[in-house]
């Protein structure tokens, strides 16, 4: 088993490292400030129940009681959270830092403003661990990666290939299990990920966790809405379901840090891209599409699935543009691509509390294309 990191953020500036050094710095701040900004939402509820008349703070006492129990669950999360951040320093580029360059710039002065939204990630990100490692998320993972992993095995089986030559990329790999279950088919994959926050989750479960439920969190702690029972709210969650470390992977599996259009400079190199809920995740989703175009080889297949989202579509200081699946098809074929196939309407869910009243399903789409012999061959 190769199981490891790399680093390839693009830096060409001082500006721009030193941009990268506060954000991270940030990051592992916002982690830090799990416990004491998240207590602070229960803080609010309670300063308001003690606002109430007598009568009503009776009727409320076993809800005071599952406030406490929330506090509890928070605390619970904030020990797995702080093991996560020890010696992270390697996520970043810069190999002169050390974690002790880390921990005193993150209690010091020299941090950017933490933003809400880093903080928010945090309690999100924690939903990403159950989703992708535990039992809890396994049904969405057979509805998200089932049909993916199906449609490798059909282009590269064991008999007719050496499964640990070929080459697997899957950008916007998350928490990295699509890449890890990849891998312990045979296949030599390669997740990539911008999101450190994504980054620290996927380097604690695949680098330190020893053993199969080692950890306990309480992902649906910081949804205090469409609760039908108090237990749900505050239902254990074990992770990993099984043992990274143990449970035998055949190929080779890697997790590359960085901007995926930024960071894979060979044309012709990889057999496979494999997209999962992440093309909009693109200011401008057709650079996405001509990058992976630009690097896989001859004959190999991009297979995508997932919604059309677009991340920034509402968010005021962002650009963005939104071509619906109408103007996909036209603009992939004219990058180069053959479609092999296409399926719309396949029902999925993301990062869902199976016990909550509300509940979100996408109508997604799946997809395999193939970049042509003759097209490829042209080009270079």
């Amino acid at each position: 088993m190769s199981l490891a990191d790399r680093s390839r953020w693009p830096m060409t500036t001082e500006e721009e490292e030193e941009e990268e050094r506060q954000n991270f710095i940030a990051i592992v701040t916002a982690f830090k400030q799990y416990k004491l900004f998240s207590s602070a939402r229960v803080h609010k509820t309670e300063s308001y129940l003690n606002t109430l008349k007598k009568e009503h703070q009776t009727m409320l006492l076993r809800y005071r009681n599952h406030l406490t129990k929330v506090r509890d669950c928070i605390s619970t999360n904030d020990r797995v959270l702080q093991e996560m951040i020890k010696n992270v320093d390697h996520l970043f580029p810069n190999e002169n830092k050390t974690s002790s360059d880390i921990s005193n710039e993150t209690n010091g002065h020299h941090v950017r403003k933490l933003k809400v939204q880093d903080l928010e990630k945090v309690q999100t990100m924690l939903k990403h661990v159950a989703r992708d490692w535990s039992t809890v998320g396994e049904l969405e993972r057979k509805q998200c990666y089932g049909p993916i992993i199906e449609e490798i095995q059909k282009y590269y089986n064991e008999k007719d290939h050496d499964l640990s030559q070929i080459k697997v990329l899957v950008p916007g790999s998350g928490l990295a299990r699509l890449s890890y279950d990849l891998a312990c088919l045979g296949f030599y994959c390669e997740g990539n990920e911008v999101s450190l926050f994504m980054l620290i989750a996927s380097n604690f479960v695949l680098n330190k966790c020893e053993s199969k439920d080692q950890y306990t969190i309480y992902p649906w702690v910081h949804q205090y809405v469409n609760n039908l029972n108090r237990e749900d709210q505050v239902a254990p969650v074990t992770f990993p379901d099984i043992s990274p470390k143990s449970c035998g992977i055949k190929g080779q599996l890697y997790v590359s840090a960085g901007n995926f259009t930024q960071v894979y400079p060979d044309d012709n190199d990889w057999d496979c891209v494999v997209t999962c809920f992440f093309i909009d995740c693109a200011n401008n989703v057709i650079e996405f599409i001509e990058t992976i175009y630009r690097i896989l080889k001859p004959n190999g297949i991009w297979i995508n699935l997932g919604p059309l989202l677009y991340h920034f579509a509402d968010i005021n200081d962002e650009n963005s543009i939104e071509p619906t699946f109408e103007d996909l098809l036209p603009i992939m074929r004219n990058i180069g691509f053959e479609i092999v196939k296409y399926e719309t309407g396949v029902r999925t869910s993301y990062a869902q509390n199976p016990k909550s009243m509300l509940k979100q399903a996408y109508e997604s789409i799946f997809w395999v294309c193939r970049k042509p012999l003759v097209n490829a061959e042209n080009s270079m």
